[in-house]
């Protein structure tokens, strides 16, 4: 398998879930991968595991200067970079009622501002190598009510309308930008994202894990839950040569939820 040979691919919030997953898919299919996260130990471990294609690189995505440090990391060690996959995410704030200032901050930075400042300092490197392509990944909350709360659903609304100007605007270098809106997809971001589950042993994430699949297997037509590895599968197909002639989208992945829902359920 060597559909992405000679491929390098920075993920950010690649230590666990959908991130850890595509990780480990791009290696199969050839790429070489640079994981970047704020979890060291997490991190460490997985690049550990995947292999010699795999490295780490500490990284917070609420903060511009470790954005470009990963960036830079990637280019100074691999000496391109092809695939920018803006993963990195989770639970921001509260209802609408109780959210603060402090909630709107932290969710612009982390859900927003970072697919946007890793874009923007993506445009070099895969510039100058020719082309490239950015996957952001975004929500079926930014198109649908009841998927997300308001600030959670809004910024990942941003997201996607972000990543389909970004992709206009970047036509003319051969940069191609899309994005995934996954579905109720089974990773630890239901109880609370990486922070909780690192504090749990993995028995206890993994019971946690089956029960959540069960329960949104009867959410959506298909009767299964939505899981990390059908996210990798579509970030496989937008990053590799099939989805060579694919830009300024939204790839759906729900398992039909959406298709169950109007704007007012």
């Amino acid at each position: 398998m060597s559909r992405l040979e000679n491929k390098v691919a920075l993920i950010t919030g690649g230590t666990s879930g959908i991130g850890a997953e595509t990780a480990r898919l791009f290696i199969e299919e050839g790429a070489q991968v640079v994981i970047s996260g704020r979890s060291e130990e997490k991190g460490s471990k997985l690049a550990k595991e995947l292999g010699e294609n795999a490295s780490y690189c500490l990284s917070d995505v609420t903060k511009e200067e470790d954005i470009k440090k990963a960036i830079s990391f990637t280019t100074e060690n691999l000496g391109k970079l092809d695939i920018l996959f803006n993963n990195a995410g989770g639970p921001v704030g509260a209802g609408l009622e109780n959210v603060t200032q402090k909630d709107i901050d932290y969710g612009v930075h982390l859900l927003l501002a970072s697919v946007i400042l890793g874009t923007r300092y993506a445009i070099g490197p895969m510039r100058e190598n020719g082309g490239g392509c950015i996957i952001n990944n975004s929500s079926i909350a930014g198109i649908r009510y009841r998927q997300g709360d308001p600030l959670y659903s809004a910024l990942k609304a941003g997201v996607t309308h972000f990543t389909k100007m970004s992709g206009v605007e970047l036509g003319k270098d051969n940069i191609r930008v899309n994005a995934i809106s996954p579905g109720a997809i089974a990773t630890p971001i239901f109880w609370g994202g990486s922070g909780v589950s690192n504090k749990l042993s993995a028995e206890e994430n993994e019971r946690k894990l089956k029960k959540l699949e069960g329960n949104l297997a009867q959410a959506v037509p298909l009767k299964r839950s939505g899981l990390a590895s059908d996210i990798a599968e579509a970030a496989l197909y937008l990053a590799s040569d099939a989805g060579s002639f694919v830009s300024c989208q939204d790839i759906v992945v729900d398992g039909g939820r959406t298709a169950m829902f109007n704007e007012n359920s």
